[in-house]
């Protein structure tokens, strides 16, 4: 079973969501996810949405598609995945230390 990644494109910003989603799914597919969308309008905050769909991963067109905070909350649940620049952010982990 392949895991999940999540699409995400900031609708209200992009000036080609039609071209985002086809570059989003191809990398899905490159980095092999199987990818889900977002209900539209979303009422959830992204990071619940992520969790809710029981996500691996995040797939933005770009990284300016969220803020800095949004990135921060995504980041303690799931990676993040960019089109354009290609980049990826992995989770954070965190060691607990012995004392």
């Amino acid at each position: 079973m392949k895991p999940v990644a999540l699409g995400w494109i900031d609708y209200d910003n992009s000036a080609a969501p039609q071209w985002e989603a086809a570059q989003i799914h191809q990398l899905a597919r490159r980095l092999g996810y199987r990818l889900v969308w977002p209900e539209r309008p979303a009422l959830l905050p992204l990071a619940d949405q992520v969790r809710n769909a029981g996500a691996d991963a995040v797939i933005l067109p770009a990284p300016d598609q969220i803020s800095a905070f949004e990135l921060d909350r995504l980041l303690h649940s799931a990676d993040i995945e960019t089109v354009f620049p290609r980049m990826s952010f992995a989770r954070w982990s965190f060691a607990r230390g012995t004392q």
